[in-house]
């Protein structure tokens, strides 16, 4: 269709296996349907033209965390070229979960996290349960759960992250996870979209290197008053001045029984639209205003 706007869905390469992207197919389709030039597009892809695009909309650029610098590399050139969503700014400040501490610090309940870069000391708690794991990753990849006192794995995973260039994050374990799970409260064109929540997906004894299945027991959730008001908070505090197309939100229940951040997902959150059909058309719509 002439005029029509032309899209890249942007998102990893399986390399043979199967994609992990369910939503992918129905959200390119929907696209269609809606009059846009709409394609799945490998964000590594070397042959891509990214200024023939109007939009390029960032999806499941799944593997992304273990080529952070690659990946931001890319979304410098891919911002320049055409509009990116979210913009290479914010995919930037996202990349690195040290900005838990700049919400801290802005006053968003996180929980929280202390950090230790390639030769920094490691401080492991010894009286309570607790978590290790890169301060750049999805999916639970390089993620562990450690018993009180526990050392000796959790100082041999550590050993291995900075081994490979990985800044350590150690936080406490939210006992709240494995009674109330995470929530996610997704949000599309500056709006609530909708909201799931899932179980723990951390199992005691889990080596940090196994495969884990990232969205457990996930349904559909009703936020509470408490929960958007977090949300709301963690969003108004990113100090990037860049538009946010979309976003996710991740929230467990603190010491205090009250929701705190866990991770503020602004580069590629799975959106669970097979679990939300009825959010697509508001998905497409947005992306179609994004896209001019």
């Amino acid at each position: 269709m002439a005029g029509s706007p032309r899209i890249a869905v942007v998102t990893y390469d399986p390399r043979g296996e199967e994609h992990k992207d369910r939503d992918l197919p129905v959200l390119v389709e929907a696209l269609r349907q809606a009059g846009a030039d709409a394609v799945a597009v490998h964000w590594d892809d070397p042959a891509a033209d990214w200024a023939g695009f109007d939009l390029a909309l960032i999806r499941s650029t799944w593997d992304y965390s273990w080529r952070a610098e690659e990946f931001t590399a890319w979304a410098e050139r891919c911002g320049k070229a055409t509009r990116l969503a979210n913009p290479a700014a914010v995919v930037r400040w996202n990349a690195d979960k040290r900005y838990l501490g700049q919400l801290a610090a802005a006053g968003v309940p996180t929980v929280p996290t202390r950090y230790a870069a390639p030769g920094d000391p490691v401080e492991l708690p010894a009286h309570r349960e607790y978590v290790v794991k890169p301060a750049s990753g999805a999916g639970a990849r390089y993620a562990a759960r450690y018993p009180a006192g526990e050392r000796d794995a959790a100082l041999r995973q550590v050993q291995r992250m900075h081994a490979e260039g990985f800044t350590v994050m150690v936080q406490p374990y939210l006992s709240g996870i494995d009674t109330y799970g995470e929530r996610a409260l997704q949000y599309f064109g500056g709006r609530l979209l909708h909201a799931s929540v899932k179980g723990a997906v951390l199992a005691p004894g889990t080596p940090y290197d196994a495969d884990k299945v990232a969205h457990p027991d996930l349904r559909r959730w009703e936020p509470t008053a408490a929960e958007l008001a977090v949300a709301e908070r963690a969003l108004a505090a990113v100090p990037v001045d860049a538009g946010l197309l979309y976003a996710r939100v991740d929230l467990a229940t603190g010491p205090d029984g009250e929701p705190c951040v866990m991770e503020l997902e602004l580069i590629e959150p799975n959106l669970f639209l097979d679990l939300h059909p009825d959010s697509v058309p508001r998905v497409v719509r947005a992306v179609l205003a994004a896209a001019g």
